[in-house]
Formats: C-alpha cells, structure tokens, sequence
C-alpha cells in the first residue's frame, strides 16, 4: 500500500507539471509509473487516468474549443491510436518498453533544443501530428509532446490550447482505454485506485491552473523535459544492466 501512496502523490506532481507545461502529465506520468508497475500496466492505468484528466481540464479550461482543429488533428489520433493500442498485444513488450524510453530521450532533447521552433500552420500538419501522436500513445502510451508540438504552430491562447488539446486526448485515451482493458492491462486489484485517480485530475489540472497564473511557462517546460530526460534515461540503465 505504501507503493500505492508514493506512486499517487507523484501522479499528482505530474498533472500538476503537466497542465503547466502544456504537453499532459503522460509524458512524465509514463516513465514514472514504469519505476512501480509492468509496462502493459502502465499502459492500462495511464489511459484510465487519462480520461479523468481531460474531462478536469475540459471543465476547468472551458473558454473556447477550436473544433476544425479538434476534428483535422483529433480523428486521425483516435483512428491510430487504436491502431497502436492493439499492436501492443502483439509487439513483445521488452521492446515496447526500451522503445518508450528511447523515444521520450530523444524526443525530450529535441524538444529542449527546438524550444521555440514551431511548424507550419497547416492542414496537412494537423493530419501528420494527429496520425504521429494517436500511434504514439498507443504503443508506448504517450503522444501529447507531438499533439503539443503541432498546436503551438497555430499560436492558441493558453485557455484555448489546453482545452483543444484535452479534448482530443479525451478521444484518444478513451478508445486505447477500451483496448487495454479489453486485453486485460488494467486488473481488477488497480479499481481501488480509480477513486484516487479522479481527484488527482481534477484538483491537480486545477492547481496547474492558478500555477500557470503567476508564472511562466518557460521555466516548468524545461523542468518536465529535464526530468523526462533522467527518468527515461535511468529506466534504460535498469534495462540494460537488470539480468
């Protein structure tokens, strides 16, 4: 139980970190909750946290939703998300698990160098980044630095990112959720968390919020892509070095 206690005070860090940030929490929830639980477990209790995280921050950032962008990069995300989620039943999950980490060193340094890049404000891009982040968080379950990557070009208020990016994940994490619970990624023991799960949405998107009040983003971004990079990079040690 003391496990349970650890891991959920870090899931609230997380949200909180990650409503500031603008990326979501999975993107340092993922490898965090990698320290506690098996890879496919991970996958299950991220996607069932995740619903409650954007339904908060859908109610706590509900200034205005950008449906074209919502329905341009949201559909092809739900689309390949499901795609991703249901190869991970078939993909062996030791390089599932090295390919997350891989994946969030590397997208963690480009993201720190690329700081203030963004793309180009285009259609075809919504498509790209909403087919790239939907695959992503099915398979290692984490896409929101790409979805955050593709809504910075189109240069949204902080209120109107937020909520556009919530909603899209809201679809995104509900049809992985389906599939992982079908394939039995989240157990039956995990339910006692459920509870627990909601309220850290909620009041740590809230605490993101009156955060992202009196101080600046840039400082927590670099912060969450740091931490990213050490806890990704430490799960790798443990790969390689473990028997």
């Amino acid at each position: 139980m003391e496990k349970y206690w650890l891991f959920l005070g870090l899931a609230f860090v997380a949200e909180v970190v990650g409503t500031v940030s603008g990326f979501g929490s999975s993107i340092l929830f993922v490898p965090m909750a990698s320290v506690f639980f098996d890879f496919k477990t991970v996958l299950g209790i991220t996607a069932v946290f995740h619903v409650f995280s954007n339904l908060s921050k859908i109610f706590l950032f509900r200034k205005g939703i950008d449906k074209k962008i919502v329905l341009k990069l949201g559909i092809p995300a739900v689309v390949f998300v499901t795609i991703g989620a249901l190869l991970t039943a078939v993909v062996p999950v030791d390089q599932l698990e090295l390919g997350m980490n891989v994946v969030l060193v590397f997208l963690a340094i480009y993201l720190i160098i690329n700081f203030n890049k963004k793309l180009e404000m285009n259609n075809r891009n919504l498509y790209i980044g909403g087919v790239l982040s939907g695959l992503m968080a099915g398979l290692v379950g984490t896409g929101g630095a790409i979805r955050g990557l593709t809504l910075a070009a189109f240069n949204l208020s902080k209120e109107v990112f937020i909520a556009t990016s919530a909603l899209i994940d809201l679809g995104v994490d509900f049809s992985r959720a389906v599939v992982y619970v079908s394939q039995g990624y989240f157990l039956k023991e995990f339910l006692i968390l459920i509870p627990f799960l909601m309220l850290i949405g909620f009041f740590g998107s809230y605490l993101g919020k009156q955060i992202l009040k009196i101080t600046s983003e840039l400082m927590f971004r670099y912060i969450v892509l740091l931490v990213i990079i050490g806890t990704s990079v430490y799960q790798l040690f443990e790969y390689f070095l473990s028997p």
